[in-house]
């Protein structure tokens, strides 16, 4: 299994941008899809924005396409959300998450197809 480490949220005005970094450890990172998920306090967990192995294919909710975006660096075992015009609505622990798979293009957007998942980094957009 793969142990993964998010950074980079923070306290931020809304209009202004955060980027996010997911390290990962423990195996070889290429052969992981990668999403990144939140969940607010009282809400059920989202799914924000996901990628393929390589990063070829992605997809983003309708919430925060235009605004996020996803990408993944395999040298460096990364896997970033890009975030900007961020909004009080975007409030909520961003948790990366880690799915094993030998389909290249694959991307997923289901919580559950997930088995790798980071503690998580708290994102606070203020008004």
């Amino acid at each position: 299994q793969v142990q993964l480490g998010e950074s980079g949220g923070g306290l931020v005005q809304a209009g202004g941008s955060l980027r996010l970094s997911c390290v990962a450890s423990g195996r070889t990172f290429s052969v992981y899809a990668m999403g990144w998920f939140r969940q607010a306090p009282g809400k059920e967990r989202e799914f924000v924005a996901a990628n393929s192995r390589s990063g070829s294919s992605t997809f983003s909710a309708d919430s925060v396409k235009g605004r996020f975006t996803i990408s993944r660096n395999n040298a460096k075992n990364t896997v970033y959300l890009q975030m900007n015009s961020l909004k009080p609505e975007d409030t909520a622990v961003y948790s990366c998450a880690a799915a094993m798979t030998n389909v290249e293009n694959m991307v997923l957007m289901r919580p559950q197809e997930y088995d790798s998942w980071g503690q998580g980094t708290q994102v606070t957009v203020s008004s």
